[in-house]
């Protein structure tokens, strides 16, 4: 991934918390017949390594638990959500002209060895697990055992578990860190205006000196 300077986002924190809250990846990997990219969502869980492991699962159907090189690195990028920069929300327009538009986003890259897992114990675990992360908000959250358990193992027969042992990261955070204040702000503003808070805030904690 190509990261000018100021765009690059260091903190391993920071990388981490938004594989957490945006955890559906696109995974991709080497296959036989080229480049293949599945969308998943992956659990990050902390198992004392520098950067954590990526747990999810597939279909059995899915040819990618049969099809890849173990030899190579997989990718997983994670994604927060984006917006389109207008040229007219910054303040500079009017006094130079001299602006483009753009479009903000912060994206993560995880890259790592891929290992598939055919263990129904390992996969009911790893099941729960991201059920309990997931519904963690919920007033009442859902729970595996909650479903008939002769319903459950069925299921958990038809899917395959994957492992991620992430061996890096990097992150990009394109929020408006090359604008000067008075842009940062006007851009901070009419994106509040247009219904996304979500980027506003990026932009407005980039901003932060």
């Amino acid at each position: 991934m190509y990261i000018p300077k100021h765009f690059e986002e260091p903190s391993i924190d920071v990388l981490q918390t938004l594989i957490r809250d945006y955890p559906l990846a696109t995974l991709i990997a080497l296959s036989a017949d080229g480049i293949n990219a599945n969308h998943i969502p992956l659990h990050l869980t902390d198992d004392g390594s520098p950067y954590g492991t990526l747990r999810g699962h597939i279909a059995r159907s899915n040819p990618l638990w049969t099809d890849f090189d173990p030899q190579t690195e997989v990718l997983a990028v994670f994604q927060t959500e984006n917006a389109y920069i207008s040229p007219s929300w910054y303040e500079s327009k009017q006094q130079t002209g001299k602006v483009v538009p753009t479009w903000n986003y912060a994206a993560v890259h995880a890259y790592g060895s891929l290992r598939t897992i055919d263990d129904s114990v390992w996969i009911r675990r790893q099941l729960e697990a991201m059920t309990q992360a997931f519904e963690a908000g919920f007033p009442e959250p859902w729970f595996v055992s909650d479903a008939p358990a002769d319903f459950t193992e069925r299921l958990i027969t038809q899917i395959i578990g994957i492992e991620i042992s992430v061996s890096r990261l990097q992150g990009k955070w394109k929020v408006s860190q090359n604008q000067p204040p008075e842009n940062q702000n006007s851009v901070i503003k009419a994106l509040r205006e247009s219904g996304q808070p979500a980027m506003a805030n990026l932009v407005a904690d980039a901003a932060k000196p």
